[in-house]
């Protein structure tokens, strides 16, 4: 049995880099991490469903498979605090594991950068990168 690592909290943009790219971002963390422990916070499937049913057919199919994407994490049972965002959450999680987040979204990433957490991000549409050096 192999024996998980490195935790990584997952956002919702980064389950569907695989439908948007193409990129196998489970194995892309393998080459960074080693056997990394993704981890999906409750509110980050929260999101994703909330945006599936407000989306068209084609839109919905393509986030259930990041919902399916999603399955072969770990979920974090934890709530959003009174008046957080999942953004915000990621951040304050990211600071009590010490651990780095892997997201798409731009303004996340340089929130993320400004508090010296590590982002792991899709380079040149093909890869996955770290900045921010080793996870805290």
């Amino acid at each position: 049995m192999k024996v998980r690592g490195i935790p990584v909290l997952l956002d919702s943009s980064f389950l569907l880099i695989p439908l948007e790219e193409g990129v196998d971002i489970y194995s892309e963390l393998e080459r960074l991490l080693g056997l990394p422990r993704c981890l999906v916070p409750k509110p980050v499937l929260e999101e994703l469903k909330r945006l599936r049913d407000a989306a068209s057919p084609s839109e919905a199919r393509r986030i259930n498979l990041a919902l399916r994407m999603a399955e072969r994490c770990e979920t974090l049972n934890v709530e959003l605090e009174e008046g957080e965002g999942v953004d915000d959450l990621l951040l304050r999680l990211a600071r009590e594991l010490k651990c780095p987040v892997a997201t798409k979204d731009g303004e996340l990433r340089r929130r993320l950068r400004r508090e010296g957490i590590p982002v792991i991000y899709l380079r040149q549409r093909a890869y996955l990168e770290m900045e921010g050096g080793e996870p805290l």
